[in-house]
């Protein structure tokens, strides 16, 4: 599908981040696992459902102090990924192509330690992976719930789609997060956020993030596009070695499902969210791929931390 070209302004990545990017913000450690852990509690009870109760004050104080860490987090990520910005004055289809190349360029893509997995990883390090990934899972659904708020109506209806699809078109058992609590109760995982490594929380603590943060919603856009042009060669190996092992199609249906979808969910995604968003708005772009490349790097850590654990034992 083509979309009608805009005349618009060029502008230069680098310059523009510059303007924007904050100079100041208070330094702490983030990569450690006290306060990735800290933040992983605070959203498993932020995005809970909850009911009225006398301590609403007292919550939204407590709340305040994790938001403002969590901004700081944001913000140095940020500057962590600078250097990686494209230096390129850019018009929409220009920013697209450079979009599509993370799949080939970008951080933690055709990592080694997915073919180990695939080819060489016993049962028992398969069910550790597993474990790391069902504890560190943000929920592509309610990301996606949170991320199109108040969108344009072809970005909107195309995230609907992607949302329908998460759904199990309608099919309580066949939605994505079932199919995902079939693969820890089959394989009897106990994910638990005490016993999963740093990394893995912090990449869903991103994601948390970007997407109920609303001036994040362009990093959001962006983070979640690139989880669907990358995972599906990844997820193929995970559901290769995952048959290697002899587990079986209903317990891998989770991998199974996404390594075939995310292909078409990326093309959508290109041309019904993030091309129209950067032809019509094209300011937005620099933040698309600050949300794109956290998102990945965020990734590769996990996965480097994956091989040390595992592969390098």
């Amino acid at each position: 599908m083509k979309l009608a070209r805009k005349k618009m302004p060029t502008f230069d990545l680098i310059s523009f981040l510059s303007s924007v990017l904050p100079r100041e913000f208070r330094s702490r450690n983030f990569n450690t696992s006290s306060f990735q852990t800290s933040l992983a509690r605070f959203n498993h009870k932020r995005l809970a459902p909850a009911l009225p109760n006398a301590k609403w004050q007292s919550e939204l104080r407590e709340e305040k102090k994790f938001r403002i860490l969590e901004g700081n987090y944001i913000e140095e990520l940020r500057r962590h990924i600078f250097p990686l910005l494209p230096s390129l004055s850019t018009d929409g289809s220009e920013f697209v192509t450079w979009f599509e190349s993370l799949n080939h360029i970008g951080p933690g893509q055709h990592h080694p330690f997915f073919t180990w997995l695939a080819n060489e990883s016993s049962l028992e390090e398969m069910k550790w992976f597993l474990a790391q990934e069902a504890a560190g899972e943000a929920g592509f659904d309610d990301l996606l719930a949170y991320t199109q708020v108040r969108l344009p109506p072809k970005a909107k209806v195309e995230m609907a789609r992607n949302y329908w699809d998460e759904m199990g078109r309608g099919k309580a058992s066949a939605t994505h997060s079932n199919l995902l609590d079939q693969v820890v109760q089959n394989l009897q995982l106990s994910p638990s956020i005490n016993e999963t490594v740093y990394e893995s929380l912090a990449l869903s603590n991103v994601m948390i993030a970007l997407a109920v943060n609303r001036r994040y919603l362009y990093q959001s856009i962006g983070a979640l596009g690139v989880i669907e042009l990358t995972a599906p060669s990844r997820v193929a190996k995970i559901a290769s070695g995952m048959e290697r092992l002899g587990i079986g199609k209903e317990t891998r249906a989770y991998y199974d499902i996404h390594a075939k979808l995310d292909l078409a969910h990326s093309r959508a995604w290109i041309e019904e969210v993030i091309t129209p968003l950067v032809i019509d708005f094209p300011t937005c772009a620099p933040f698309i791929a600050e949300g794109a490349l956290i998102r990945l790097t965020c990734g590769k850590n996990s996965f480097d931390r994956y091989q040390r654990e595992l592969h390098e034992q």
